[in-house]
């Protein structure tokens, strides 16, 4: 589930409803619910761990999870290239640095900045790394975000990068969703908790002050304070040299946010560009990415489009764009990334990536060109190495059968990319091939899937097939190679099927807004369509067809699993939205109203027809259904999962349940869990589709 930063974790929830019998299982760490919790694992683990055959392929997703041989992601901070990493003998990881001299070999040598498992051990804690902000120019002092045992909620501490200790007295935030970020050695921007009516009802922070060194949080000064009702409050600083300004953010809800600059004594001057638009500042330039028209200087310029103006003159009142993208009905804006002098743009054609490069001229026109040497197979991202100093970029190569290589490229001489790294091996993909095909759904729309397939699949009908989407949020599911899907069911001669849906950015803002709210079942209809097909072209066909998503994918298929029973023979829930009518009562849930509607008022009408725990009916046959969640989520609530299971048990249904005790919305706190909930799933298809 989308989400802004981490978390105050919400025990109880907010008025609970008295009607529904299941209400005392949203009860997070009550021990009526902790009980149902454990004796329902018991279950699902004598069902499902006990095999040898289990056994095997928990071993070797954790194999795979655990592996040395993957690609060290890095990131530049001063003169060091840091890399977060897990692995078997370092469970919750290990922050480390190396040079690039060093990282271009098969085996750096790395320097322990951070171990995380040791931290645990002396603290006798489960910290879980969320992050860490290093502090520009000497990069001796970082902000570093832990997490106590996955959850959103976290603390900040202050790091010392030189002496690698914590900093006695330095700055410190209390457990919470928010942050702390630089403004400078002795500032910090500060969003959290400082107590009653300071918390958004999505459980955001609602305020955002400046901190300085050697006071207490208390003392702290307001910068910003947000209305009752909005989504989230954060401050930050932007240090680009020679373009240093302070910026206020106000998220009202997704999609909907404005941005202040912060003048001389505090004085905020609004940036006065659409709510809906995604606005980033870098150097003299204003960017927006546009999700609905927007007319200025006489102009109109497309939703989906990405314009450019200069700050100052757009601040001074000017309207004067230049179009760096426009869409068309095949293409989206996927990413843009700057370096020094360039501006990056990432596109999805048709769900494949194509890069160009522009650069701005002081007249305010502005230069494309290809991308030099960019791949022109499989999805690719871009990220900036150090845009302060360099043209260079990296470059993250990845696709269903292929594993994922990182090269490193220079704008600056157009060479061909250097590959520095390449992840191993991790199945047989051989006599394997991806194709891309296009269902048609209800209302005629073409909806792409990608498909993983043996060569010579015989067209019978009889191949397991799982079938995986999102279609949310404007996120876009691009091919990647996953070890873990290619060992737990492509090995085993399963085709795999990734769904394209509305509700999700593959083709734009466009894209997305046809499923919001009352369009919602036009997502489920486009992902019902995706099954069809493979059904008529005897792909497989029903008993052998099964489904997975985790978060607003659980919805997803919650909604497969009650309105489109008949299509499926096995079903996968994670950590999922189900109970529609209490979802933003709980946690975070307030925050997605944009994405769903409020049941609260007149929009029960409609969403009540996709709240998959309403829409049960206990006279109905349903396929095998397996609900996985996490006590630590705090984000999506585990009462969902809890209840739902709980509401089909009762009725009689095949259903399964395992709950992580720990692990956050990710539904797992390390690579062994990790392991053992994917075992869990693909077990548990590949048992009732085979």
């Amino acid at each position: 589930m989308a989400a802004t930063t981490a978390a105050h974790a919400e025990d109880a929830p907010k008025m609970k409803d008295p009607a529904d019998p299941f209400a005392w299982l949203e009860e997070v760490e009550g021990s009526q619910s902790l009980d149902w919790v454990r004796a329902q694992n018991a279950k699902s683990e004598a069902a499902l761990a006990a095999t040898p055959q289990f056994q095997q392929l928990e071993g070797d997703i954790r194999a795979i999870l655990d592996s040395t041989a993957k690609i060290p992601g890095v990131e530049k901070i001063g003169a060091y290239y840091y890399n977060f990493w897990k692995d078997a003998q370092h469970q919750r990881g290990l922050w480390r640095r190396t040079t690039l001299e060093e990282y271009r070999k098969p085996e750096p040598k790395w320097e322990t900045v951070l171990d995380i498992d040791a931290l645990n051990a002396a603290e006798n804690a489960k910290w879980v790394w969320h992050g860490a902000q290093c502090l520009k120019p000497k990069y001796e002092r970082c902000l570093v975000a832990l997490s106590p045992g996955g959850s959103d909620a976290d603390v900040t501490r202050e790091f010392d990068l030189t002496t690698r200790t914590w900093v006695e007295g330095g700055f410190e935030r209390p457990e919470a969703k928010g942050g702390l970020g630089w403004i400078d050695q002795d500032r910090a921007y500060v969003y959290t908790d400082f107590g009653k009516g300071s918390m958004t009802p999505s459980g955001y922070p609602r305020i955002v002050k400046e901190w300085k060194r050697g006071t207490p949080l208390s003392a702290a000064t307001t910068v910003y304070e947000g209305q009752a009702d909005d989504m989230y409050i954060a401050a930050f600083h932007d240090d680009t040299p020679g373009f240093e300004r302070n910026f206020v953010s106000r998220t009202l809800a997704f999609y909907n946010d404005e941005l202040y600059l912060i003048g001389e004594g505090g004085k905020l001057a609004k940036i006065d560009a659409p709510n809906s638009a995604n606005k980033s500042v870098h150097k003299e330039w204003l960017l927006l990415e546009l999700r609905d028209a927007y007319v200025a200087g006489g102009r109109t310029f497309a939703a989906g489009s990405l314009i450019a103006t200069k700050f100052d003159d757009f601040m001074a009142g000017k309207r004067e764009f230049t179009t760096l993208f426009a869409p068309t009905q095949r293409s989206s804006l996927a990413s843009y990334v700057w370096t020094k002098n360039h501006l990056v743009l990432n596109v999805l054609e048709d769900v494949k990536n194509r890069l160009s490069v522009l650069t701005p001229a002081t007249s305010g026109e502005w230069k494309s060109a290809p991308f030099a040497g960019a791949p022109t197979i499989g999805t690719v991202s871009v990220g900036a190495i150090d845009a302060d100093e360099s043209d260079a970029v990296w470059l993250t190569v990845t696709d269903y059968l292929t594993p994922t290589t990182l090269a490193l490229a220079d704008l600056a001489s157009n060479a061909q990319a250097e590959v520095l790294k390449s992840n191993p091996v991790f199945f047989d993909a051989g006599n394997r091939v991806v194709e891309q095909h296009f269902a048609t759904s209800k209302d005629g729309t073409k909806v792409p899937y990608f498909m993983v397939k043996p060569k010579n699949l015989k067209l019978d009908g009889s191949a397991p097939t799982l079938l995986y989407g999102y279609g949310g949020f404007e996120i876009s599911l691009t091919p990647g190679y996953s070890g873990s899907v290619g060992k737990g069911w492509l090995e085993k001669g399963g085709v795999y099927a990734v769904a394209n849906i509305r509700g999700g950015g593959e083709y734009g803002p466009r894209w997305h807004q046809a499923a919001l709210k009352a369009n919602r079942h036009k997502a489920y209809e486009d992902f019902a369509a995706v099954a069809q097909d493979l059904i008529a072209n005897k792909v497989t066909s029903a008993k052998h067809l099964g489904v997975q998503g985790g978060s607003n994918g659980g919805l997803l298929t919650g909604n497969m699993l009650t309105q489109y029973p008949e299509l499926f023979g096995a079903v996968v829930v994670q950590v999922p939205l189900l109970d529609m009518k209490r979802y933003s009562h709980l946690l975070a849930g307030a925050s997605w109203m944009a994405e769903y509607g409020n049941p609260d008022t007149t929009d029960w009408e409609f969403i009540q027809s996709f709240s998959p725990y309403h829409l049960f009916d206990a006279k109905k046959n349903y396929p095998p259904v397996i609900f996985m969640t996490s006590t630590k989520d705090d984000r999506v609530h585990p009462g969902h999962a809890r209840k739902m299971a709980a509401k089909m048990l009762e009725a009689g249904k095949d259903v399964t349940y395992y709950e992580n005790i720990e692990g956050g919305h990710g539904g797992s706190a390390n690579n062994a869990q990790a392991a053992h909930m994917s075992a869990l799933a693909y077990t548990f298809l590949w048992e009732k589709l085979k």
